[in-house]
């Protein structure tokens, strides 16, 4: 499905961000997870807050929403399964977080270059893809 337009853009980023909430909820609730609990519960919040940066980001630029056409720019190379996380063994959680964060940063750096035109836009979706990538970091540290 394409994304068409910044407004578009934003919506769909609140919808990976609650996605993504729902599986780290999830994996809270894993038995084999049990040590990182706290860890997940952590990136649940996180998730959440991003989730109403990107809602908040929309409202307040509904103006932009309408003449800033975007072209060639889809949803489907960032869309993940989530389920399972509540049964899945912690390795293959910790492998499903790790592509949910790679997916979730590469969605915010190219969305925010299709967006560059609204800096304040841009600023909000780079800032949340930063700390995606922080957070990718510090699953991989726990995985080596």
């Amino acid at each position: 499905m394409p994304l068409k337009n910044f407004g578009s853009i934003l919506n769909f980023a609140a919808e990976l961000e609650a996605d993504d909430q729902g599986f780290y909820r999830a994996a809270m609730s894993n038995p084999a997870c049990a040590k990182y609990e706290a860890l997940f519960e952590e990136f649940a919040k996180n998730h959440e807050k991003n989730k109403q940066l990107m809602l908040r980001t929309c409202r307040e630029s509904v103006c932009e929403m309408i003449l800033e056409p975007i072209v060639d720019f889809t949803r489907e190379p960032f869309l993940s399964e989530r389920q399972g996380g509540e049964t899945m063994p912690v390795e293959k959680v910790m492998e499903k977080a790790l592509e949910l964060e790679g997916k979730a940063e590469r969605f915010y750096t190219e969305a925010a270059g299709k967006i560059k035109a609204l800096p304040e836009v841009a600023g909000a979706l780079n800032r949340t893809g930063k700390r995606r990538i922080a957070q990718k970091k510090r699953l991989e540290e726990l995985v080596e």
